[in-house]
Parts: structure tokens; C-alpha cells; sequence
């Protein structure tokens, strides 16, 4: 096909990253400056966030490798917040950091970019290129503070982890080549047609199980905690925001488009799934008394609910989607960076013991603030964001009759609250001779903040007034391709 310039426009976001990430590069090369990196990274991603208005003028349209419509627009808004935020929260957790802090922007871009390519992918091809690009900078950010033996413990465990399930990945794609003769996904559908044997059922069965592994889904879930508990505070924001919302999209596509993913035995497996991940990761988080797992098995947990869209697949399914995953990330940026801004002034480990927040209320009151309602927001709590996104989850499983899914989502929200209220109430408690973590007085004027702050706003205006995100989401998920 012939490269237009619509095709150049709609590749636009993804071109002003790349580029991004040249700059960042050659201002290391020439001169580090920790400000001046920042600086231009966080101008770069505005301007691809600013660049998808104009994309959106020329979308849906497509080239053999990528597809850009509402739901590649959708995603790209989602991971290039993310990435802003993360940027921000970055620039705080490693002002006071021993060593070269420069290169945690050039690996965010590169992440970045993958991500962006594997939520547009139309062809298996790219499909893992995009993977692959999004994973490999996350194993060195991961270990970015890697004079800390668990910082250096999470890269190594997602890099031996992630390459196992790559494998898997790869072989489920050889399987459906070898039935359908093609790599994308418009191919596989023609190629595969409404008869799916056995090995194709066994290559789209494998391909769940390298996609499972990066959303945490049990039981391709034992490295999460250990993962997000390692890793620096930036790092694990990214790794449980946008790597999963690029993950989750790409699978959507490839329930929605293949044949091979909409037989019966799939959709039985894939309830199964749901209904194991939504029940174990709430079980799993009630004995955590570390902030940072708690948040990992809780992340686990709702995308157990998450994969309900993904059971139904039809009706409001997409929709359901979006703003639950809208909904989901504003809540754990907020989360995850209140957890950055208390570490961040301080040398060794990230403040995520329960114990690190007793009392934090007393002295810090506006951040008790936003991490309440982020625990709020992810117990799904009325006149918060993530009552919103449970609501149409709970709402799409009832107009399905997908009973037993309805009620794990009611027992998992029951076992969450439990949780939750106990992160809430040790924010009060003030135990003598505890051992305590603060962020900088100054903290709600500096950038990262000011972005918390946002966020915490947000999941209440979302909460209260969401009617125009559902309408964005609507509008979105008319211009989808397939």
C-alpha cells in the first residue's frame, strides 16, 4: 500500500515518542540534566496527547500492521496520561537519587511507544514488537534503583517471568499460522473461518496465557506482588497502569476479531478465569501489610471483574471496557503516587509498609486525603470513580445472565472493603515508637503534587458527574475497526 499523508497524521502520537525518546537520548549524550529530561519528556507526551485531537479527525483508517480507531485512541489518551503522571512522579522519586536518573525517562518513552504500537496492532507481527518494546524497558526501570536488593530482585524476576510467557505467546502464534496461513488478524479470521480444531483452539489457549501473564490474571499472577513491591515507585505506577491497559486492548481485539477466540471452550475457560482472579486476588490481598502488595493483589482482583467484557463480548461489553478501565487508572495513579511522594525524599526502600502510613492523617492531611479516596474509589464506594466502573460491569453481567460472575464480583467487592477500610484506618492510628515515612513539606506545590491532587479531584468529578466520560467512551467505541 501507499503511504499517505493521512497515514502519516494517524501515526502521529507515536512518531512525536519516538522522537521524544531521540531527543531525551542526545541531550544524555551531550549533557545530563535530571530537569531538563523531564522537562522535555513531559512536553513530548503533551504533545501527543494534544496530537490524538487531530487524529481523531482522520480516523478509522488502517495499514497492513496497525489500525488507528477509537480504540487505539482510546488507549493512547489512557497510556499517555499514565505516562505523564509517572513522568512527574519520576522527577520527585529521583531528585535526591545517587546516580544517573536521566536514562529512567528514555526507558518511560521507549515503554511508551510499545505500548502505544501494541494497542494498535492489527498483525501478529507487531502485536509482539509492541509487547517486546513495552517489556524490555520495563525490566531495567523495575531495577532502576538497583543498589536495592528488591529493585534489582523485580527486574530480574519480570525479565525471567515476562520471557517465559513470551514463549508461550510466540508458540500459540506459530499454532494459529499453521491453521490459517496468515499473520493478521483480518487473515486469521478469513483463514480460520467458524471451524476451529483443536490446535488452533490450543494456539489462541497459549496466546491467553503470554497476554494473561501481563495482566496478572491467576494463576499467571505470582509475580505481580513481589513485582510492585521491588520496584521504584514510578516503575510499578507504569507497570500497573498502562502496560495493562495496552495488554487488555490488544486482547480485546483478538477476542472480538478471531474466530478462534470465540468458540465456547474459550468462553467457558475465560469465566473460569474471571471468576478464580476476581475471588483469590481479593483473598490474597486480606493479609497484606504491605501497601504495595495489597495494591498488586487488588490489581489482580479487578481485572478478574474486568474480564467479564471479555466473557460477554457483545452489547455494551466495549463500553463497559473503557470506562472501567478510565476509572481503574485515575484510581491507582492516585494511589500509586502517594506511595512515591512519601519515598521520595528518602534513600532505601520505597515507604509500602502499613506501618509507614500510621498516623499520616496527623501530618500530612491533604495526602490522607487522596489516598482515602483512592481506597474509596477502588472498594467501589458511591460518588467515586470506581463505583462508576463497577456499576456497569455488574450491570453488563446481569443483562447477560452471567449469575455466578455477578456474584464474584459481589463477594470480591464484599472481601475488598475489608482491606481497604484497614488501609483507611491506619491512616488515623498513631502507635508511639512505630516507625513512620513522610513526604516533603512542600509537596502539594511541587509538580508531582499537584498531579495527586488532580487525580483525587477527578475520581470524585467522575464519580459524581460521568456522563462525559461515558459519552467519550460511546463516541470511541462507534469508530472501531472489526
Amino acid at each position: 500500500m501507499t503511504l499517505t499523508t493521512t497515514h502519516l497524521v494517524a501515526l502521529l502520537p507515536l512518531i512525536l515518542v519516538c522522537a521524544t525518546a531521540i531527543v531525551v537520548m542526545l541531550g544524555i549524550a551531550w549533557r545530563r540534566h535530571h530537569a531538563a529530561s523531564a522537562l522535555v519528556t513531559a512536553i513530548g507526551l503533551n504533545l501527543a496527547l494534544l496530537s490524538l485531537l487531530i487524529v481523531w479527525r482522520v480516523t478509522p483508517i488502517e495499514t497492513p500492521l496497525l489500525v488507528i480507531d477509537g480504540l487505539s485512541i482510546f488507549a493512547a489518551a489512557l497510556i499517555l496520561v499514565s505516562a505523564l503522571a509517572c513522568t512527574t512522579l519520576g522527577h520527585a522519586y529521583l531528585e535526591h537519587y545517587e546516580g544517573p536518573a536521566e536514562e529512567f525517562y528514555l526507558l518511560l518513552l521507549c515503554s511508551v511507544a510499545g505500548a502505544m504500537v501494541l494497542a494498535s496492532s492489527q498483525h501478529l507481527a507487531t502485536l509482539f514488537f509492541g509487547l517486546e518494546l513495552l517489556s524490555m524497558p520495563l525490566y531495567g526501570m523495575l531495577a532502576y534503583a538497583f543498589h536495592e536488593r528488591r529493585s534489582l530482585e523485580a527486574g530480574i524476576k519480570y525479565l525471567i517471568l515476562s520471557a517465559a510467557a513470551t514463549a508461550f505467546l510466540l508458540f500459540g502464534m506459530a499454532l494459529l499460522y499453521a491453521q490459517s496461513g496468515r499473520l493478521d488478524l483480518a487473515g486469521l479470521t478469513a483463514g480460520l473461518g467458524n471451524n476451529t480444531d483443536i490446535w488452533a483452539l490450543a494456539g489462541a489457549g497459549m496466546m491467553l496465557v503470554g497476554l494473561g501473564f501481563k495482566l496478572s490474571i491467576v494463576p499467571f499472577h505470582l509475580w505481580a506482588p513481589d513485582v510492585y513491591e521491588g520496584g521504584p515507585g514510578p516503575a510499578a505506577t507504569f507497570l500497573a497502569t498502562a502496560s495493562k491497559v495496552a495488554a487488555f486492548v490488544v486482547l480485546v481485539r483478538l477476542v472480538i476479531a478471531a474466530p478462534a477466540f470465540q468458540g465456547e471452550w474459550l468462553h467457558q475457560t475465560l469465566t473460569v478465569l474471571a471468576l478464580l482472579t476476581m475471588i483469590i486476588g481479593n483473598l490474597l490481598a486480606l493479609t497484606q501489610s504491605d501497601l504495595k502488595r495489597l495494591l498488586a493483589y487488588s490489581s489482580i482482583a479487578h481485572f478478574g471483574y474486568l474480564m467479564i467484557t471479555l466473557v460477554v463480548s457483545d452489547g455494551l461489553a466495549l463500553e463497559t471496557a473503557g470506562i472501567y478501565l478510565i476509572t481503574y487508572v485515575v484510581t491507582v495513579l492516585a494511589a500509586f503516587g502517594v506511595i512515591t511522594l512519601i519515598s521520595s525524599p528518602y534513600g532505601g526502600a520505597d515507604a509500602s509498609a502499613l506501618h509507614h502510613y500510621r498516623g499520616l492523617f496527623w501530618r500530612r492531611p491533604y495526602l490522607t486525603a487522596v489516598l482515602t479516596v483512592s481506597m474509596l474509589s477502588l472498594a467501589g464506594i458511591p460518588s467515586t470513580a470506581g463505583f462508576i466502573g463497577k456499576f456497569y460491569v455488574i450491570a453488563l453481567g446481569v443483562e447477560a445472565q452471567r449469575w455466578w460472575l455477578v456474584g464474584g464480583i459481589i463477594l470480591g467487592s464484599a472481601i475488598g472493603l475489608y482491606y481497604y477500610l484497614r488501609v483507611m484506618v491506619t491512616l488515623f492510628l498513631l502507635e508511639p515508637g512505630m516507625q513512620s515515612r513522610d513526604a516533603p513539606h512542600d509537596w502539594g506545590v511541587r509538580a508531582g503534587g499537584v498531579v495527586v491532587l488532580g487525580l483525587a479531584l477527578l475520581m470524585v468529578l467522575l464519580g459524581l458527574f460521568p456522563a462525559p466520560m461515558v459519552e467519550w467512551v460511546k463516541l470511541l467505541a462507534a469508530t472501531r475497526i472489526g
